[in-house]
């Protein structure tokens, strides 16, 4: 056929017809049932990985522990109470009933414990805080920062070497852990001391013993001095010590230690003292 020859079909045949064709189109819903496929698959892989990974729990025991965060309390302490729960199941292993075997440590506020794949079980401790020192019944304790009395230990003057000494604490309780605490104004009254004692200049290098007093007369000593400053129960310790501070500076400093019986610092603008009163020496009048 020439070029002049061509002609063009509209793919329609005479009487109306239509041509048929023989290509046959992909199905779409082949197409959406691929995604269905792969995620089955997944889901069977991870369904096996699981299985295997409860069964080799199973398997697992407890190969060591792993404490962190202690410096007050030994590791021997610690290990001394749990070395009794090596070899266990892992899984199996009581995180509570381990707790409850070590919480009865006297410098241990809180513990965290957790298991590890691996086998070891770690134990992350929370110390409690000592916070100053006191003489009970001849025995040095240490109070902690919610009123705890602690036995004292050589570590806690290493790691806390300027704890102040409280005295005339009488109201003691016993708690159901066996520990004795501190009555909850009394430890309120030494937190607020120590707190305003940190801000100060130079009063924490000179105040040595706090002594809790009933009636509004707490009082204190400072280094070479016999006085008792006197600054009350009823807070406002920051001025009171500035004022001490002043006074030290200004007065002691001049006349001498053993100048003052008490220094009365609990007034406004205002600083009462009383002499120290020598003992008289009696006299021999027998000849």
């Amino acid at each position: 056929m020439s070029d002049s020859e061509y002609q063009e079909y509209s793919g329609a045949l005479p009487d109306g017809e239509e041509i048929q064709s023989d290509v046959a189109h992909p199905s779409a819903g082949g197409s959406r049932a691929l995604p269905f496929y792969i995620l089955l698959m997944v889901l069977v892989v991870l369904a096996g990985l699981v299985s295997v990974a409860s069964h080799w729990k199973k398997e697992v025991v407890v190969r060591d522990f792993v404490v962190d965060g202690a410096s007050i309390i030994e590791n021997r302490e610690l290990f001394s109470r749990i070395m009794a729960f090596k070899g266990r199941n892992l899984q199996d292993l009581d995180a509570e009933e381990l707790k409850r075997r070590i919480m009865v440590l006297p410098y241990l506020r809180d513990a965290v414990i957790s298991k590890e794949l691996n086998g070891n079980v770690r134990v992350r401790i929370i110390e409690r805080e000592p916070v100053a020192l006191t003489v009970i019944d001849g025995r040095m304790m240490v109070i902690d920062r919610e009123g705890f009395l602690l036995p004292w230990k050589p570590v806690v003057a290493e790691r806390f070497p300027k704890l102040l000494e409280i005295a005339g604490m009488s109201r003691l309780k016993t708690v159901n852990n066996g520990m004795q605490q501190l009555d909850v104004h009394d430890i309120a009254l030494i937190l607020h001391f120590l707190e305003a004692l940190s801000e100060t200049e130079y009063a924490s290098i000179l105040i040595r013993e706090l002594h809790l007093a009933g009636n509004n007369m707490t009082w204190y000593i400072a280094v070479q001095a016999p006085t008792r400053f006197i600054v009350g129960n009823d807070g406002n310790f920051k001025e009171k010590l500035k004022k001490f501070e002043i006074f030290w500076q200004k007065v002691i400093s001049k006349k001498g230690f053993g100048c003052y019986d008490t220094v009365d610092l609990r007034f406004r603008d205002r600083i009462f003292t009383v002499d120290l009163v020598s003992p008289k020496v009696p006299k021999d009048i027998s000849q």
